[in-house]
């Protein structure tokens, strides 16, 4: 007897029946990690199977044959052969066949009526050529993340079961609580195929001071948890590894060559306590059904799909789960945003869009940000001024008062001149040069009149200013302009115009 579906995997099934009515033959069903997307693959198969039709499923690597096999015999479906390599399971004439698209593209493709393609965002030649090939097949893909460029040239419907945050509010899924505990320097890194070139994110990540950090706040802040880190490459992971080792803190390694038994294994020990952390390299982002209530992304990335699959790791729900802690040292989280925050309504064509006007403010401003406390780090939303995790407000002081329309500073208490603080500046007036076109000298310069002195070993990390860095710097532009004795400064001046510094 198999569990009933959740309200959510029924919805998105009435709504794939819906989109194929409607002449869909090659739609997507979206639904997140944790989701439920073997059980529903399972129904979608019994359903064909009861019509009378052949079905293929097509995994995206070799390791999850079996582990697909094993789930859909839990689903009562034992119609199953396998198309891969020398399987004991091959059986050209069973009604459903398990695949490899690595196999595929080197066999005669099974004779179907039905084709379910797991993980479809990662857009397959085979199968791409196979729907060219064979317009009287129905396929239908599946993804966590179908937003990969182009995918909407082969597939013609996206049906949305649920979203991330549908599942966590539903209870299916785990909350999560973000760390920002540091801020990785990469400048030096260039961009290829839209996202970080590794070999130089290597570098930049795999630094003595950088790993260390991740092991420290693990240790104070992972709470002991079952925990997955992900890293750059071999060379980073084993980096990270061996500072875990150091700690003596139980760890694991597992990249593309670990076998697939020696990772169940790993994945058990980690389950019952006896590894606590498993280092990889975006080996377990599909497939991993593990009890995971911590996750350290230590391997920054441009890819909102990307991004989503590593923390969709740590969110799956598990008997007396809370919630789930992300140490994110990557900045991923402030760049990009929550993974809950992360919408596409459409499919992409791969036509160029239209570029929309400039709006510089609007993305920034739905951005989260980290908590001022330095020794918290929490990632809060945008819009919730007190912290949910240490309960910090920052309380924000007027330091510009409007007097008979002139613009004056006011006099009073100088604010604390830590660390946080000044970065806090720091990262206010180096907005100022990504939005409104200042230059670093200048941002510099501004820093020193503030503090007496130069930002050294700052970060150089923009983010909307506060009412207190604005102020200051509508205060300095004034006082300059009253310096320089113009008669248009004096006439900006007297009618109080705040745009005297295009603020």
């Amino acid at each position: 007897m198999t569990a009933p579906l959740w309200p959510h995997q029924e919805r998105g099934l009435a709504m794939l029946r819906q989109s194929l009515m409607n002449g869909a033959k090659h739609p997507v069903l979206q639904i997140p990690t944790g989701g439920g997307k073997t059980k529903l693959a399972a129904t979608i198969v019994k359903s064909a199977l009861a019509k009378g039709n052949r079905v293929a499923f097509v995994v995206p690597a070799i390791s999850l044959i079996d582990q697909t096999v094993r789930a859909f015999g839990k689903e009562g479906i034992d119609h199953l052969g396998v198309v891969q390599a020398d399987h004991p399971l091959t059986n050209e004439f069973a009604l459903v066949q398990i695949c490899s698209v690595q196999t595929l593209a080197k066999r005669t493709l099974p004779n179907v009526e039905l084709v379910i393609v797991d993980e479809c965002h990662q857009r397959f030649a085979v199968i791409e050529n196979w729907m060219a090939e064979r317009p009287d097949i129905r396929f239908i893909g599946l993804s966590a993340t179908p937003w990969s460029r182009g995918l909407g040239k082969n597939y013609d419907a996206l049906v949305i079961a649920a979203t991330t945050q549908d599942l966590i509010d539903q209870g299916v899924l785990s909350k999560f609580r973000v760390f920002a505990p540091s801020h990785p320097d990469l400048s030096g890194v260039h961009t290829v195929a839209g996202d970080y070139h590794e070999g130089e994110l290597a570098d930049a990540m795999d630094k003595p001071e950088l790993t260390a950090d991740i092991v420290q706040t693990w240790l104070q802040r992972g709470e002991n948890r079952p925990t997955l880190c992900f890293a750059v490459n071999r060379g980073h992971a084993r980096s990270l590894e061996q500072q875990f080792e150091r700690a003596g803190v139980p760890v694991a390694y597992i990249d593309a060559n670990t076998p697939r038994d020696e990772r169940d294994k790993l994945g058990k020990a980690l389950e019952a306590g006896r590894i606590k952390v498993i280092v990889n390299i975006a080996t377990m982002t599909t497939g991993v059904d593990l009890d995971v209530r911590c996750l350290i992304l230590a391997r920054p990335t441009k890819s909102e799909m990307l991004y989503v699959q590593i923390i969709g790791r740590a969110l799956r729900g598990a008997d007396g789960k809370t919630d789930a802690i992300i140490l994110d040292h990557s900045d991923t989280t402030l760049k990009l945003g929550f993974v809950t925050d992360i919408k596409h309504d459409m499919l992409d064509d791969g036509t160029p869009k239209r570029a929309a006007p400039r709006a510089p403010r609007a993305k920034a401003e739905t951005l989260p940000r980290e908590c001022p406390n330095a020794e918290c780090r929490a990632v809060k939303p945008v819009g919730v001024r007190k912290c949910p995790e240490c309960g910090f407000e920052p309380i924000y002081r007027e330091e510009i008062a409007v007097q008979q329309g002139n613009l004056e500073q006011l006099k009073g208490e100088k604010l604390a001149d830590d660390r946080a603080t000044k970065q806090r500046w720091w990262s206010g007036l180096a907005w100022y040069v990504e939005q409104r076109g200042k230059n670093e000298h200048w941002a510099a310069h501004r820093y020193k009149d503030r503090f007496g002195v130069w930002p050294r070993s700052l970060r150089w990390m923009p983010r909307e200013p506060d009412v207190d860095v604005r102020n200051w710097v509508k205060a300095s532009a004034i006082r300059w302009a009253k310096g320089k004795g113009t008669e248009a400064g004096r006439e900006q001046i007297r009618a109080g115009r705040s745009n005297v510094v295009g603020v």
